[in-house]
């Protein structure tokens, strides 16, 4: 299949879908005419890609977990690689996490210190 209808099947616009291909996660071939054609299997790998980077995976991390990766779900079969790279990506988010909730206090902070200086300024 050509890539407007891998798009129309799966959602994905057609320049997302040359990115995965960039970054080899999609291995289209070449027809006679030059154009990208894509296996009847490209749907579900689409399908695939789509989950595990709702799941915060990179692209690179994707690439490097695809032959543990079956189904539509997808599930991932125990493959070496597999869990040192979800339990890095896990680490990294929880550090995010953390960062974004000291940033949220410290936000916090500021505007009731802000508060109560306009609070005093209106009183006085």
């Amino acid at each position: 299949m050509l890539i407007g209808e891998l798009s129309r099947r799966t959602g994905v616009r057609t320049h997302q879908l040359r990115y995965y291909e960039a970054q080899g996660l999609l291995e289209p071939g070449r027809g006679t005419s030059g154009y990208r054609e894509y296996p009847d299997d490209a749907v579900l790998t689409v399908a695939q890609i789509r989950r595990l980077l709702e799941a915060g995976l990179s692209t690179e991390e994707i690439g490097y977990l695809q032959p543990c990766v079956t189904g539509t779900a997808p599930e991932l079969e125990p493959c070496p690689e597999l869990l040192d790279t979800l339990r890095a990506r896990l680490k990294g988010l929880d550090e995010h996490i953390d960062t974004l909730t000291r940033s949220r206090q410290v936000l916090h902070d500021y505007i009731d210190a802000t508060e109560r200086l306009v609070s005093q300024d209106s009183q006085g």
